[in-house]
């Protein structure tokens, strides 16, 4: 675990380097005083759908399906 000290700015913000730049992050606040940062994609509501069950088992099963086909013709 890497640990590091940063200041809040007078704007509330907090850099976390360019390593993160335009990344989505989710951050949870488990106590007062307490965040945890988590990098985290996010998924377009109206494609929610196809990563969850019966959905999400039939994609898994049709995309390893596609992929062992040769999809080179001879």
């Amino acid at each position: 675990m890497v640990t590091s000290i940063k200041q809040v700015s007078p704007s509330a913000q907090i850099s976390l380097g360019k390593k993160y730049a335009e990344k989505t992050v989710i951050i949870e606040q488990p106590e007062e005083g307490v965040w945890v940062i988590k990098t985290a994609i996010t998924i377009p509501k109206n494609e929610l759908w196809l990563h969850q069950e019966p959905f999400k088992s039939k994609l898994d099963a049709a995309i390893k399906q596609a992929a062992s086909r040769n999809t080179n013709p001879k």
